[in-house]
């Protein structure tokens, strides 16, 4: 992100919510950088009001935006006088046109990546890398809210991407990927090559 800030006025860092990346923002938030040059955009959402408890805005605010980082502005999703639909595609045109910084991305136990879910019946337009969609809306079983994810596409528009996840049965979930286990959404993630990713565990 300091070489983005050098080079660029203004550098866009994609985030994810819950609770894999959660206690790598009170690091990061200490950071010395030009924060105020800072957009925090959130990889997903889940559909409810910002200051809702499962709402991944709530978390960047809390645990993000803080201490040197309390100057960066975050590019909200939830917008309530829109439907879900209509939301992604008004954020087609909000996202900077250079590329983003980087993007910290988490991983479930299913494989999914951002809200990109092995159910979602927009998945393959999800993880159509030549698609013009930066957003989709997702419904899944795995949530009591609809969705609102970044396509890989949109993901790709990153400089480098870190995919951050713990515990054994993610490093098994992860291993599947990496063999080319096509049902793990990851696995499109992990096969491409326009990207860096750069995969970082821990037990």
């Amino acid at each position: 992100m300091a070489e983005s800030l050098e080079r660029d006025e203004q550098a866009t860092v994609v985030l994810s919510g819950g609770t894999t990346p959660a206690e790598c923002f009170d690091i990061l938030s200490r950071k010395p950088l030009a924060w105020d040059r800072v957009q925090l955009a959130m990889s997903d959402e889940r559909w409810v009001p910002n200051d809702h408890d499962d709402s991944n805005e709530k978390l960047l605010r809390e645990k993000l935006q803080r201490n040197a980082a309390s100057a960066a502005s975050i590019l909200s999703i939830y917008q309530g006088d829109l439907s879900v639909d209509e939301r992604c595609d008004s954020l087609q045109k909000q996202l900077p046109a250079n590329s983003f910084a980087c993007s910290l991305l988490g991983m479930g136990t299913d494989g999914h990546f951002a809200s990109l879910f092995p159910d979602a019946d927009n998945l393959q337009v999800g993880l159509d890398r030549a698609s013009t969609r930066f957003y989709l809306p997702v419904r899944t079983t795995a949530s009591p809210h609809p969705r609102v994810s970044m396509t890989l596409a949109a993901l790709l528009r990153s400089n480098e991407i870190l995919l951050l996840f713990y515990g054994e049965k993610k490093r098994a979930i992860f291993e599947r990927a990496k063999a080319g286990d096509a049902s793990l959404p990851v696995s499109a993630l992990l096969e491409q090559h326009d990207v860096p990713v750069t995969c970082y565990w821990a037990r």
